[in-house]
């Protein structure tokens, strides 16, 4: 463990799936879901940008969604893949807290903008006919704005209550990222008051999304029921069911990393190691890289401006 001569740590070791070569064959799962992700976000974005049926509010916060998830990945998975390889990943203290920062940004950006989204499918749903005058872009584009903001604010007061806590103990992170819980078990000082302003912060920037998308829901069922077909009614409920498979995708998986029950069993600390790092995977990985194929399975919209665009584009190659 190198220190310098104040024994501050200058460095980070990560051996989370070092320490299980077992799981090399994930490399290969694990680069292909990568690829997959860049692939279909970004047909995804190509396909909202180029068409011009999908410049509504709708397509511009699911476009920004794909731009997350691109970006939140890029952020961790190289460092994972690099995890799977070597036995112990070193990262410089510095490099360790900009991952961290842009992970945790990324992270929080998402939450607060599939909150928007729930917002926006509440207008779309329940005030249907002033829906184009309530979310115009002078309405639309501030609130993912303010994704991003929050994301950002929040992530900087993570961060650098991070940076000054004191490493004396160890510099071995259990993890395969720079993860801010994983970090707080190495700190050799009382971290209570960091603790409290992480949990206000994660008030204000997690529960308030959950919160808005709980009371959509409420709302968007109840409008719905109303609607006195039964065509009507499959159609509303078609607008929606990609978004709340999203939602449950994402929170579900939150919930599972981070409010689980933790075993103190030591005979069952290695299984609930590999346990939890598939479970991280799940969130690194996995849900971005199902968030395309939901949107594009589940809406027509997409699926026929998917069509043209590569229609339209084979033409084009063939002249």
């Amino acid at each position: 463990m190198e220190r310098t001569n104040d024994s501050i740590v200058t460095e980070f070791v990560l051996i989370r799936l070092s320490a299980h070569p077992k799981l090399i064959v994930f490399f290969v799962l694990v680069l292909w879901m990568y690829l997959m992700i860049l692939l279909g976000n970004g047909v995804l974005i190509s396909a909202v940008v180029y068409d011009a049926h999908l410049h509504t509010p709708m397509y511009f916060f699911l476009c920004k969604l794909s731009i997350l998830d691109i970006c939140y990945t890029s952020s961790s998975v190289p460092l994972i893949l690099d995890s799977f390889v070597t036995v112990r990943k070193r990262l410089s203290f510095s490099g360790c807290m900009v991952q961290m920062f842009l992970s945790f940004a990324m992270g929080v950006t998402e939450c607060v903008l599939i909150g928007m989204m729930a917002v926006d499918h509440y207008m779309a749903i329940c005030y249907t006919l002033r829906y184009p005058v309530i979310m115009s872009k002078g309405t639309y584009v501030p609130m993912a704005a303010t994704c991003w903001v929050s994301g950002l604010v929040d992530s900087a007061v993570h961060t650098p209550l991070a940076m000054q806590l004191p490493f004396c103990a160890s510099n071995v992170i259990d993890h395969f990222v720079c993860e801010i819980l994983a970090i707080l078990k190495l700190a050799c000082a009382d971290i209570s008051v960091s603790v409290i302003i992480m949990a206000a912060s994660n008030l204000i920037a997690l529960v308030i999304p959950l919160l808005a998308i709980s009371v959509s829901y409420i709302f968007i069922v109840a409008t719905i029921l109303m609607i006195p077909s039964t065509e009507g009614k499959c159609k509303a409920f078609s607008t929606c069911s990609a978004h709340l498979r999203v939602v449950i995708i994402f929170c579900g998986t939150i919930f599972f990393m981070y409010a689980g029950p933790k075993s103190k069993s030591s005979v069952s600390t290695e299984s609930q190691d590999i346990t939890e790092a598939l479970i991280s995977l799940f969130y690194g990985v996995m849900a971005p890289m199902l968030n395309p194929l939901i949107y594009s399975l589940c809406n027509k919209d997409v699926k026929a401006a998917v069509k043209n665009m590569l229609g339209r584009k084979t033409f084009s190659d063939g002249l």
